[in-house]
């Protein structure tokens, strides 16, 4: 593979387009991390600049680039049950959200879901703790940008290691077993599966058009990538969405500083809507 240097007019072409598409801040200190990791992109469409793949990148109207470019400069780490504090206060929180419904409906955003673990860990919950779970109407919208990870979401596909942590009892029920020509793999179940509405959207600039409120929303270890100003407009815009009482769930490492008249901190990165 040929390796390509990033020249520092290129790397300021690249933090200024991708601030405005997604919100996404780089530092100066994520030059080395964006030539790193697309310099086999470029060698993928033989290209021997990052300002070529820089107009490849803006004139590629389908947003199929800009996908793959964000999926390159981004992480995507996440596990099932994540963040084992905020399910414990959810536990204490559910009796009360099943209290309040008049109808038996449920609705739950996982915004930036990634590769799926994060809404199929809500369904897997809400199963485990809903002795009546098949009488409701539960619905979950799972965005993120990256059409590749939301392939695998969609799929629902883990391997063993994935899925090795998850207790017995809502293993087996949320899980079918499957064989492939590399091995046994495990997918969530068609009746979980079912739930999930997954959908390509961008936090930062699509349109917060809904049919109905939510429930509550999780949104982990996505601001991480924003600077202060996208963190504070995403936030203000999670608020028009979330009834009164409703929680917000964001990362262990993300909190925030504003907002203070219309989300309250309740622990463990958990906001709720005043």
């Amino acid at each position: 593979m040929v390796e390509i240097e990033l020249r520092p007019e290129e790397f300021s072409l690249f933090r200024r387009y991708i601030y405005e598409k997604v919100g996404i801040s780089l530092s100066d200190q994520k030059t080395t991390l964006i030539k790193g990791r697309l310099n086999k992109r470029l060698n993928q469409l033989n290209l021997t600049s990052f300002k070529a793949y820089y107009d490849f990148l803006v004139n590629d109207l389908s947003g199929d680039e800009l996908a793959l470019f964000v999926s390159a400069i981004s992480t995507n780490v996440t596990s099932f049950f994540r963040e084992g504090a905020q399910w414990k206060w959810l536990e204490t929180y559910l009796p009360a959200l099943i209290a309040s419904k008049r109808e038996k409906k449920i609705r739950i955003w996982s915004a930036g879901c990634s590769s799926g673990e994060e809404p199929y860990t809500i369904l897997m919950f809400l199963q485990h703790h809903l002795s009546d779970f098949e009488q409701w109407d539960i619905k979950i919208l799972a965005t993120d940008i990256s059409a590749k990870v939301l392939s695998k979401a969609i799929e629902g596909n883990y391997d063993a290691k994935q899925v090795e942590s998850l207790p017995v009892e809502i293993f087996h029920r949320a899980f079918d077993k499957i064989k492939t020509e590399k091995g046994l793999t495990y997918q969530i179940a068609p009746h979980l599966r079912g739930k999930v509405l997954f959908r390509l959207y961008n936090l930062v600039t699509d349109p917060f058009f809904f049919k109905n409120q939510f429930d509550m929303i999780f949104c982990r270890n996505v601001m991480i990538y924003f600077d202060d100003v996208t963190r504070h407009e995403l936030i203000r815009r999670f608020t028009t969405v979330l009834p009164k009482g409703a929680p917000l769930f964001l990362g262990s490492s993300e909190s925030l500083t504003t907002h203070r008249d219309s989300l309250k901190l309740l622990g463990s990165s958990i906001y709720q809507r005043l």
